[in-house]
């Protein structure tokens, strides 16, 4: 896959008119794997992480917690290269088809955020963690990041 040729930092914006953010001046972002289809996680995104991401290429996305831009990986490292973006029929949401690098794109070290699955086999329906850990949070983050951001 080749890298997005990066636009005119000065050129009209007329690409991102056609996004419909939410009330709080979000748009739910998708990311998958380029290669497999695996979907790796969801985040946020502003205006300004969805530019930042288009002219570096790789993903920054809105950290509602922090209420700042989020540069996926800068803190673990795990950083996510954008091969290419698309925009839903309704223009609210983004899918990001990235490569992960490192392999691991959730906080908790696994692979992917979605590692837990409705169990309905039980008395009751159950979460269960189907994916394994891959690399202990703790010796990514420096500190316990099981849950949350």
């Amino acid at each position: 896959m080749t890298t997005p040729t990066r636009p005119d930092p000065d050129a009209p914006e007329d690409w991102l008119a056609a996004l419909r953010f939410d009330d709080q001046g979000l748009i739910p972002a998708i990311a998958q794997d380029a290669q497999t289809g695996t979907v790796l996680m969801m985040a946020w995104m502003n205006a300004e992480a969805v530019r930042e991401t288009v002219r570096t290429g790789r993903a920054v996305y809105f950290s509602r917690s922090r209420a700042r831009l989020w540069r996926k990986g800068e803190e673990s490292g795990h950083v996510q290269q954008v091969h290419d973006i698309r925009l839903d029929c309704d223009g609210d949401v983004l899918l990001l088809r990235i490569t992960q690098i490192g392999g691991i794109a959730c906080h908790t070290g696994r692979e992917r955020c979605f590692y837990r699955g409705l169990d309905l086999g039980g008395a009751q329906p159950a979460w269960v963690d189907q994916d394994p850990v891959l690399k202990d949070p703790e010796s990514i983050y420096g500190h316990s990041r099981a849950h949350g951001h």
